[in-house]
């Protein structure tokens, strides 16, 4: 849940029209796959998530010369409603950010999207079902691929960042500073995402597992019985 909210002229243009280019046609996919993803249960559960990640990112971090560090949360939301419309989730929240707040340049709305959006959401998503297939099928596991995934998207994105700043950086801050500080911090700021991710999915799968996009077909509702289930196993002993 954390990455930077780049502002206009912090990327020359021809980098900024290239990652918005991407961010347009990561968004359409978004909204195709969003659709197989989307049913009366994920619907208003996006909405939450969109919400928690819109108050999540208004607390901001130091972290650089014309940059800020802060929750993210892309992560989570690919975890709980799915990768697609878990990118939907951020790139909205980005768009009312940019509008409403002036949080992060129109103009650098792409970088931010791309960044802040695709990259936490794909690396994201990616450890976490990479986990899944080798770890056992438990509640514990789901927790702790979600912690992981959540450490890995954060520095991932702030690696992507450094290489976009590497190419189209406009500002005289120097490469090897950018990167030691958006890098440095942002494991660090992974680790504070990480125990709120695996909290916030945890509590969700101990109530409603079936809401955890994620984890369906991995754990299974707890059961509350009315009746002993060894009533029927004694009787057939006595009859026997």
């Amino acid at each position: 849940m954390t990455d930077v909210h780049v502002p206009d002229g912090f990327i020359n243009a021809p980098v900024s029209l290239a990652a918005g280019a991407v961010a347009v046609a990561g968004v359409a996919v978004a909204l195709r796959g969003a659709r197989r993803e989307l049913d009366d249960r994920t619907a208003p559960l996006a909405g939450l998530v969109a919400a928690f990640v819109f108050a999540a990112q208004m607390l901001n971090f130091p972290v650089a010369s014309g940059t800020s560090g802060h929750l993210l949360g892309g992560a989570l939301a690919a975890i709980l409603v799915g990768p697609y419309t878990g990118v939907l989730c951020v790139a909205v929240v980005l768009l009312v950010q940019a509008l409403l707040f002036a949080d992060g340049g129109l103009t650098a709305l792409g970088v931010n999207i791309t960044v802040m959006g695709l990259v936490t959401v794909l690396v994201g998503y990616g450890v976490f079902r990479g986990l899944l297939r080798v770890l056992p099928r438990t509640r514990a596991s789901v927790a702790g691929a979600s912690f992981a995934a959540a450490v890995v998207s954060v520095p991932g994105s702030a690696l992507v960042f450094t290489a976009i700043y590497a190419v189209g950086g406009t500002t005289e801050v120097p490469l090897g500073k950018v990167a030691a500080a958006m890098v440095g911090v942002h494991v660090l700021i992974g680790v504070g995402e990480a125990l709120i991710t695996a909290v916030t999915v945890s509590s969700v799968l101990a109530v409603r597992p079936d809401l955890v996009y994620g984890a369906r077909g991995l754990v299974r509702q707890l059961e509350l019985r009315t009746t002993p289930p060894t009533e029927s196993a004694s009787a057939s002993g006595a009859s026997a």
